[in-house]
Order: C-alpha cells, then sequence, then structure tokens
C-alpha cells in the first residue's frame, strides 16, 4: 500500500531529474572542533560528546532514541538513474557499516529519497494523500502534528520525517496500542485481549526491555538548493538524518560534522566526519536498557565515547 501511494505521490512531479554534482568543496571551518583535536583523557570529551547529543538529538516525546533494526531498504525517485543509484548504494553502506543488512534489489523502500523542484508543495501533497503513512496515530511513534506542519513548510534544502515503533526488545513485538486495537471484535468487550502485550522478564525501575526502532523515513531533496554541492556530500548528510532522529533546527556548527552542509556550504565537509561516524556507531552500539530519558542518554555517551577510541586506535594502525 506504501508503494502505491507513493507512486501516487509521484505522478505530478517531474522524473528522471538529473542531480548537479559539484567538485569537492573548501577545508572544513578551522573554528569548528573535530573529534581527534579533543583531549580524549579528561573531561572535555565526555562534555563534548554529551553537548552534540543534546543539540542533535531529536526523540519522539517522552520516548528514547530510535534507531533503525535489522534490514532497511533505501529507494530514490525522481532523479536520473545514476545519481539515484549512487545515492542508493551509499546509504546502504553506511547501513551495513551500522551493522544493518541493506535491502536487495526490489525491496519494498523503507527509506525513501524523493527529488522535487517544490519540495513544500511535495511534502503537503504526500501528507494529503497518506496521511496515515505520516503519523499512524500509535503513542510514541512520531514527534506530533506541529512537527509535521513544520516538515511540510520548512522551504530547507532536505527534509525529513521519520516514523518509529516502541517495540519488545527480547520478541521484536510492537509494544503501542494502534486504533484499531481497541475493538473487541466480539470478546465481550474484552479490548485488552487485542493491545500488545509485554512479558517483562526482569523487574526493575531503572531498567526496560521496552525500545524504539525506526521503522519508516521520508528524506525529501530540493534540487533548486544543491548548487556547489557534491553528490557525496548529499549521500551522506541523508545518510545521517535516515539512520538517526535528528533535529532539524540544531546548530552544529561548533564541530565538524556533515550537518553544517547548507548552514555552510562553502567551508562544509567533504563526508561523514569522525564526529559523526562516533554519534551513528554509539547510537547502534547502546543497549539502551535505560528506562530513565536521562540515563539512556547517558548510555549512549558513552557508547559514543568507546566508538571514537575505536576510531582513534583505527586511524593510528
Amino acid at each position: 500500500m506504501l508503494a502505491f501511494a507513493l507512486a501516487a505521490m509521484l505522478a505530478s512531479t517531474p522524473s528522471q531529474t538529473p542531480l548537479a554534482v559539484a567538485p569537492p568543496s573548501s577545508p572544513e571551518v578551522e573554528s569548528a572542533v573535530r573529534l581527534e583535536d579533543v583531549e580524549v583523557t579528561g573531561r572535555r570529551l565526555d562534555t563534548m560528546i554529551r553537548s552534540f547529543i543534546d543539540e542533535v538529538a531529536a526523540p519522539n516525546n517522552n520516548r528514547g532514541l530510535a534507531r533503525w533494526s535489522g534490514s532497511v531498504c533505501v529507494g530514490a525517485a525522481n532523479l536520473s538513474n545514476d545519481a539515484a543509484q549512487y545515492l542508493v548504494d551509499r546509504v546502504s553502506t553506511v547501513a551495513d557499516d551500522l551493522g544493518l543488512r541493506p535491502g536487495t534489489p526490489g525491496c519494498s523502500p523503507n527509506i525513501i529519497i524523493v527529488a522535487t523542484d517544490d519540495a513544500d508543495q511535495l511534502a503537503q501533497d504526500m501528507i494529503d494523500r497518506s496521511p496515515r503513512a505520516f503519523r499512524m496515530n500509535g503513542a510514541g511513534m512520531d514527534r506530533g502534528g506541529s512537527a509535521l506542519r513544520r516538515f511540510a513548510q520548512s522551504g530547507t534544502a532536505v527534509r525529513w520525517w521519520q516514523v518509529s515503533m516502541p517495540v519488545d526488545a527480547e520478541t521484536g513485538m510492537r509494544a503501542t496500542r494502534l486504533p484499531g486495537d481497541g475493538s473487541d471484535n466480539g470478546a465481550g468487550g474484552q479490548a485488552i485481549m487485542y493491545a500488545p502485550h509485554t512479558q517483562m522478564r526482569s523487574a526493575s525501575r531503572l531498567t526496560t526491555q521496552v525500545h524504539d526502532n525506526l521503522f519508516r523515513t521520508f528524506v525529501l531533496v530540493d534540487l533548486n538548493k544543491m548548487d556547489g554541492l557534491t553528490i557525496d556530500q548529499l549521500a551522506d548528510y541523508i545518510a545521517m538524518v535516515s539512520f538517526a532522529q535528528i533535529d532539524p533546527t540544531a546548530d552544529t556548527s561548533r564541530y565538524t560534522s556533515i550537518l553544517n552542509l547548507f548552514s555552510a556550504p562553502q567551508a562544509a565537509a567533504s563526508g561523514l566526519t569522525d564526529w559523526d561516524k562516533a554519534y551513528l556507531g554509539g547510537l547502534y552500539d547502546a543497549q539502551r536498557t535505560q528506562k530513565n530519558l536521562r540515563a539512556g542518554r547517558t548510555e549512549i555517551a558513552a557508547s559514543i565515547h568507546r566508538t571514537h577510541g575505536r576510531l582513534t586506535s583505527d586511524a593510528e594502525d
């Protein structure tokens, strides 16, 4: 159904639009902090990591940070075949680096990249035609109606919308109710029989076995705002915002990050930086067992610190 709806959404948009590819951009801003420049034995690295997480992380309301689990399938539309294939291959490579299973040719996309020359209009058309694809009305599954309106009207070069699902980490089954779960279907009013159940393996006020997993990401690319960028930069930017819940208003100017691509395009990184790789690697290595949301961020920060150590070690080998 989602693939059919997406095809209908794209019917009125220009197809096979070539993506302009520019030469590599200038070196990064010298005032930005590179991960390898930070003193790794002192307090400063921990502080910088926590500040980076606080700036860029955008979990759903009252939920922990979500990530993909298992396999992902990347699809791209409204681009030349070569550009679309490059984006799909590069984002899939980042997925593989994070321990995910990239989809095979012909898979049903759950990371959907769409290029257009009018992103505001396309975003609104997509929402109007398939509102349940963006908001499934389950608790903790998206950032809410106000955020969706900002997505539709942002006017940004690249915008994204993600849907996640609270799941039982032991079974992979969803742990939130959806519309229709409350129907008793003739069960004598016992609607609870049709709602999701999570069987707790251990009782604890500090830990949880319910995790948040991403399962759908829309990325819209405004082709009118790609001047001067390389396709490598665009691909890595899309990967960063597809595999983590990134705040579109985050100010990352203090860090050497691909997230600065549109705020400082002349001095942007050529691809994912050590900060970006450490953030993604730490997010995907974390156990996510903490029930307290702040403690959960502390756990991910520690995981990012460990990932930084591995990156540093690899660079020295």
